[in-house]
C-alpha cells in the first residue's frame, strides 16, 4: 500500500495542469532570419535567435498567469532546441507529438505559434511554405489555400482549444488574423522577397514578443477556437520531385485526381486531417 501511494504521489507530482499553453515553434519567422542556410540543421546562430523569442513569450505567458508552457521543438526534425537554453520553466517536447499534437489530452487551454512562417504561394513572405518546400506545391482545405497555420488552428479548433499568438513575419500574422482576428501577434519582419527581410533586432523583437505573448493569456476568455465544419476535403499538390508513382494505390478516403495531386476527404476536419497525416 506504501509503494502504491507513494507511485501515485509520484506521478500526481509529474502530472501537468489542463490549463497549459502550447507555443508551436519553427524557424523561418524568426526575425533576422531570411536566407535558406540559417534554417538548416545545426545553424547555431539560428538556433540563438529562435531560442530567446521563445523564452520571450514563455517569460510573457509566466508573467500573465499561465500556469504551465510547453514548448514543441517543430523545425527541421526536432533538432533544434536543446533543454540547456529553453527558459527554466517551460518543458520541452522533442520529436514529434503524433497528428493530434496532444491537443486530444484535454492538458491545453491554448496554443501560439513562434517563428512561423506563412503558407506557400504569398508575395513578400519569407520563405513560405506549406509543411515542405520541397515535397509539396499546393495545399488546400475545401478550397482554400493552407499552410501549417490554418490547418493546425482547425486541428486545436476540433478540441475547442484556440490560437491566441503568433511571431514571425507580416505575412504569416496576416494569414493568422484571417482566422482568428481576435489572436494577438508581434510580426518582427517584413518580407521583401522570399529569401529578403527587413527585420528588428533581436532584443527589439524579443521585448515586442514577450509584451503580445503577455496580452494573449490576458484575453484568452476573448478567443475563439477556429473552428472547420464538415465535410471537409484537403487537397496536396506535389512538386514534380515528389510525383508519385503512377501504380501507387491510394487509402481509404483518398483520391488521386491529377499526376501529382491527392485529395483527403473525411466526414469532419479531424478524419480528413488523420487521412492526410498518415500519407
Amino acid at each position: 500500500m506504501r509503494l502504491f501511494i507513494a507511485a501515485l504521489f509520484s506521478i500526481c507530482a509529474f502530472a501537468q495542469p489542463r490549463n497549459a499553453i502550447l507555443i508551436i515553434t519553427d524557424a523561418e519567422g524568426v526575425a533576422g532570419v531570411c536566407r535558406q542556410q540559417q534554417v538548416e540543421q545545426g545553424n547555431a546562430e539560428m538556433q540563438r535567435l529562435l531560442t530567446g523569442e521563445i523564452n520571450a513569450a514563455v517569460r510573457g505567458f509566466l508573467k500573465a498567469g499561465a500556469p504551465q508552457v510547453v514548448v514543441w521543438d517543430g523545425h527541421g526534425g526536432s533538432w533544434t532546441l536543446s533543454a540547456q537554453t529553453i527558459h527554466d520553466d517551460a518543458r520541452l517536447i522533442t520529436g514529434s507529438p503524433g497528428p493530434k499534437m496532444l491537443l486530444d489530452s484535454g492538458r491545453f487551454a491554448a496554443i501560439a505559434f513562434v517563428g512561423q512562417h506563412a503558407r506557400a504561394n504569398r508575395e513578400r513572405a519569407v520563405m513560405a511554405h506549406s509543411y515542405s518546400s520541397l515535397g509539396i506545391q499546393k495545399l488546400t482545405m475545401n478550397g482554400a489555400e493552407v499552410g501549417e497555420i490554418e490547418t493546425r488552428a482547425a486541428l486545436a479548433g476540433a478540441f475547442n482549444v484556440p490560437v491566441i499568438f503568433l511571431s514571425g513575419d507580416r505575412a504569416a500574422a496576416e494569414d493568422l488574423h484571417a482566422i482568428v482576428p481576435e489572436a494577438e501577434v508581434a510580426i518582427v519582419k517584413e518580407g521583401l522577397s522570399y529569401y529578403s527581410c527587413e527585420s528588428m533586432s533581436a532584443a527589439g523583437a524579443q521585448a515586442l514578443i514577450e509584451k503580445q505573448a503577455e496580452a494573449a493569456w490576458r484575453k484568452l476568455a476573448r478567443i475563439k477556437p477556429y473552428r472547420v465544419d464538415g465535410p471537409v476535403t484537403i487537397e496536396m499538390e506535389l512538386t514534380t520531385r515528389s510525383t508519385p508513382s503512377p501504380d501507387a494505390v491510394p487509402g481509404e478516403g483518398v483520391e488521386r485526381i491529377g499526376p501529382r495531386t491527392l485529395r483527403y476527404r473525411g466526414k469532419d476536419f479531424l478524419e480528413a486531417w488523420t487521412r492526410w497525416s498518415g500519407r
